[in-house]
Parts: C-alpha cells; structure tokens; sequence
C-alpha cells in the first residue's frame, strides 16, 4: 500500500480542489489519502464524494498551534467534526486568519509592496486564508521568485518582517481536543528549521506523555540526518512515524506520494482512532 497522510487542497492553502486532488492521488498511485486543509473540514465531503473506486480518504486537519513563541502543526485524523468543543477552536483559528491576513498586507503596503487585500483574495479563492497566499501573491508581483522566497526574516517567516500573528493553539490543548474527539495526532514536520525556529525535544517528550501519538519524519523539510534523529526520538517515546509529501498543488515542488507512510503505522492510526472512519472511494467523479 502506498499511504500520503498529508495534502491540503483549495479548501485551505493548497492549489488543487478538493476533487481534484483524490484523483490525482489515485493516478499517483496511492491506495491512501489524507485531506489535512489547514483549521477546517471544508473539503472533506467533496473528496470523499470524488473518490476513485481504489483510493481511501481519510479525514483530517492541520491545526494551527504555538508553544512558547514558536509556530507548529498538529496534524489530526479521523476525529468527530461536529465535537463542540474542537469545531469551536477550530473556527477561531479559523476566523482569525482574515485579520491576519490584512495586518500583513498592511505591513508589506508599508515596506513599499504593493499588494492588496482583493489579489490575496482572490488568490486564496475562498480558501481558508494564509501566509501562502500572500506568498502567492508576492511571486505574482515579482518581489520574490517562488513562495518558499517569501518565507524568511525579510518577509512572512516567523518574526519577519510583514509577519503577523493570529490565534493559535496550545499544542496540549490540541493534542486534548483532537484525543476527545475520538482523534489522532501527529506533529507535522517538528524539525523543519527551514521554516523558522522549532520546539526542542524536550517538547515533545512532554507532548508524548501528554497523548501525542505520533511524529511527522519523513517529509521533504528533514534531511537524512533530521529523519535519523527523529526516528531514534519516535522510538525512545513510543511514537508511531509517519511519512507525509505535504502536497499543496502548484504551489509547492512536492509530489503526492513523495514521501509515505508504513502500512503498519497507518493501521495503528485507524485503531487508535474513534471519531471517523476512512472512507473508500466509491468510483466518483474520474473527469480530469
């Protein structure tokens, strides 16, 4: 089997709707699929309505969180949607992402960009708005060669200059809201200190006491030696391993099914989980 447990569509920040992505997925040969769009589950009865008979959809999420000053991802799967308490936590995340939005055009407004919010929207064409869009949008204007360009000190990194904070998690709390959903939880690619700052070890260490169950380590942001380290740290705090592409369309260089996860650990995930179920595609919609 071949299992990508991390791809986002239009629905958030991804480039490929919803449709469009279980069936690129099938046609890269995945047995498996994890719609994961960024604070919502916007996305997920499309997908599913979509999927090719072959091809299994997991319903998932990236929350967004913060632990000491430092941004992280909580990938969840197979939690309850409808749970009050984390469909509440969800939409603030959610809902603040326009406002943040707006504080970091201003911001690039004020570094002489000329970016506005109507290209950002449009852009994001009603997707749950992010930094990606602006990068998006950055490219468009020619300030940087390609959205990753856009994410350093100068721009939207971490601190940066036109960065902007928005409400985010606690990753224990998190990891508590997704666990009694009846949910999984992965922490997305934990060392990926391209992208900025990343939580020590210790962290997770305190994250794995806490419930967390499992570490994202093979992804295209961990080199050979990140991977090794993790690996080891997994096994030392008995944390299952996932392999993920992180697929966003064309906005990013990966490739569904670049990266994988173990049929074992992904059996794991469905045992361990109570709030949803994968779904097998049903032969939907094949059109191109």
């Amino acid at each position: 089997m071949r299992i990508d447990l991390h791809a986002h569509s239009t629905a958030s920040d991804g480039t490929d709707t919803p449709a469009e992505l279980v069936r690129a997925a099938a046609a890269a040969g995945l047995d498996v699929v994890a719609l994961t769009d960024h604070d919502t589950v916007a996305g997920h009865a499309e997908a599913v309505a979509a999927a090719p008979a072959g091809l299994t959809v997991v319903p998932g999420m990236e929350l967004s969180c913060r632990l000491d000053g430092i941004g992280m991802h909580m990938l969840a799967y197979l939690f309850d949607p409808e749970e009050p308490e984390l469909a509440r936590e969800r939409e603030l995340v959610r809902d603040d992402r326009t406002p943040r939005a707006q504080a970091m055009i201003a911001k690039l407004r004020g570094l002489g960009v000329d970016v506005t919010w109507e290209q950002v929207s449009r852009i994001a064409a009603g997707g749950s708005v992010g930094r990606p869009h602006i990068a998006t949008a950055l490219v468009e204007l020619g300030v940087v060669p390609t959205v990753s360009h856009a994410f350093t000190p100068d721009w939207l990194a971490d601190g940066g200059r036109a960065y902007a904070e928005k409400h985010e998690l606690d990753p224990f709390e998190a990891v508590r809201l997704v666990k009694a959903a009846g949910g999984v939880t992965v922490f997305a690619h934990p060392a990926a200190v391209k992208r900025g700052r990343c939580v020590p070890e210790s962290a997770i260490a305190e994250l794995a006491a806490a419930g967390l169950d499992g570490i994202e380590v093979d992804h295209m942001d961990h080199d050979d030696a990140t991977r090794a380290r993790l690996r080891g740290l997994a096994g030392d705090l008995g944390l299952l391993v996932t392999g993920s592409s992180d697929y966003h369309g064309s906005r990013k260089t990966c490739r569904l099914g670049d990266y994988t996860t173990d049929p074992e650990v992904y059996g794991e995930i469905t045992r361990r989980a109570a709030g949803a179920f994968p779904v097998p595609g049903a032969g939907g919609d094949t059109r191109a």
